[in-house]
């Protein structure tokens, strides 16, 4: 009897395939659509490797899976977490902040890089906001984030982060609540 040792990614190798082959897609397909070769795609299929989380993401968008088969099959990938849900919002015609919907950030765009220094730089196509940090050779700023943006969605912005900090500061000016004590104890002797 020969020595078989399962693959760690048995599960996920399986349920890729069986998507994979659900959709009617070859193995060159789904290599073509997410740009990987075909020893990876084989690795993954038979279970002996899983894809870094952003291939995984690629193959997710690529089958447009719902939430719940994403994060199954993130699930089988062997990571933890699919990320985290993130709140968007829009202000209305009357300037009141509206929900708009719940969104998804994978892992690797929850990051939050703490920058120290900005520029933006605004003309009639819109306004670029460039996030620096005093970080380079000799603390020369280095960009760490640039976002572009139309001039009416930068306004926006402007409402919705004046609003937020408002209600942060109208939080941290009240002094905490504190639970009442209950009943003194009477000292003892």
């Amino acid at each position: 009897m020969g020595n078989f040792q399962p693959q760690p990614f048995t599960n996920f190798g399986l349920a890729l395939k069986t998507l994979r082959e659900s959709r009617n897609k070859t193995p060159e397909d789904l290599c073509g659509a997410i740009e990987i070769d075909m020893t990876s795609l084989e690795a993954y299929e038979n279970g002996a490797k899983r894809p870094p989380e952003d291939v995984l993401e690629l193959i997710i968008q690529h089958f447009s899976l719902q939430e719940k088969d994403a994060g199954e099959l993130w699930r089988l990938a062997g990571y933890i977490e699919r990320g985290e849900e993130m709140q968007l919002f829009h202000n209305d015609d009357n300037s009141e902040t509206r929900k708009l919907h719940t969104g998804f950030v994978s892992p690797q765009d929850a990051k939050i890089v703490y920058t120290d220094m900005v520029q933006i730089m605004a003309n009639n196509f819109g306004v670029i906001v460039t996030f620096l940090q005093g970080a380079g050779v000799n603390n020369q700023p280095l960009a760490v984030s640039r976002v572009g943006m139309s001039r009416e969605h930068a306004r926006s912005l402007l409402q919705v982060l004046q609003k937020t900090l408002e209600q942060a500061d109208e939080v941290n000016a009240k002094p905490p609540k504190h639970l009442p004590s209950g009943p003194k104890k009477p000292e003892q002797e």
